[in-house]
């Protein structure tokens, strides 16, 4: 812009020269935008939490205690009016138990219920679990704030299972085939002993996976095999790219001869003529970089 008003002054004569040159340079500064204050991100506060350690401490209370008992004062702090127990001489402690909330529901008045679980071990000749519900009600701020109880709890029969969406594994894998063959020796190779020994063979190139170290298993048989497309399912292995989702249904036999069952749940990717777990949902795993279709196939493994 200086440059252009020189020769305009220059055109004009020596006096608008002089005058143009004696001007000193102006900058204008745009002014910075006025930070905003953004909103904080908070993740609503799950009740969950307040209606576990409600339970768990209101199944130990006791209304006979002096009021000054610990169990007491940490019951008023999230309920200040809730009734307690009453306990006989000889049984004071109150049973162990082990509380875990399994659903939650929001009123519309900003209140909510929480269903706990509470799991009580019972002593003496008839050692069985016992397993009991209450449902816990109360309001408190979904954004963080705290919780308040409103009374004791209720309690209730266990929660409906809800229908799940049906399974997409649809499709049984033949135990003769590629596919079945390669899980067998995958999950046996992953539990086995817990070394995961040989895991690294049967894995897509980048893909770590971590096997249970503490697994320690004597026997691991596969079940039945289920994929969720048709293309899993031929004697021999589709074009390299083609993936598939797998159910893979485990039985394993430890160390005691107890039989655990197990399901797992991967995805596996066509490479180089055999079938390689690209991801296992049940684990904690990296996922592989892309990998040219053209690249050589690693040993071991199922054909």
């Amino acid at each position: 812009m200086t440059r252009y008003g020189i020769w305009t002054a220059l055109a004009a004569g020596p006096l608008a020269l002089a005058v143009a040159l004696a001007t000193p340079r102006t900058t204008i500064a745009q002014a910075a935008p006025a930070p905003r204050a953004t909103e904080t991100v908070r993740n609503p506060a799950d009740p969950g939490g307040a209606a576990e350690l409600f339970v768990d401490l209101w199944l130990r209370a006791d209304a006979t205690a002096p009021e000054d008992n610990g169990i007491a004062d940490a019951m008023r702090a999230l309920a200040p009016q809730v009734d307690l127990p009453k306990r006989p001489r000889n049984d004071n402690a109150g049973p162990a138990a082990r509380a875990v909330a399994v659903r939650t529901a929001y009123g519309a008045d900003g209140g909510w219920t929480v269903v706990v679980a509470a799991i009580s071990d019972r002593t003496g000749a008839a050692a069985v679990p016992v397993v009991r519900y209450f449902a816990v009600s109360g309001a408190g701020s979904r954004d963080g704030g705290q919780f308040t109880v409103s009374g004791a709890p209720a309690e209730v029969a266990a929660p409906d299972a809800g229908a799940g969406p049906p399974s997409p594994f649809a499709h049984p894998v033949s135990s003769n085939g590629v596919l079945a063959a390669t899980m067998a020796e995958f999950v046996r190779a992953y539990l086995g002993g817990g070394r995961g020994t040989g895991v690294e063979r049967y894995l897509s190139p980048g893909l770590r996976v971590s096997a249970p170290r503490a697994a320690s298993y004597a026997r691991v048989d596969v079940e039945d095999v289920a994929a969720d497309t048709e293309v899993a399912l031929g004697t021999s292995v589709p074009a390299d790219g083609t993936k598939a989702r797998v159910r893979v249904r485990v039985s394993g036999e430890d160390r005691a001869g107890v039989r655990w069952p197990l399901v797992y749940r991967l995805e596996v990717t066509a490479r180089a003529g055999r079938w390689e777990v690209s991801a296992l949902e049940a684990s904690t795993a990296d996922q592989p970089a892309a990998v040219p279709s053209s690249a050589s196939p690693v040993s071991g493994g199922a054909q």
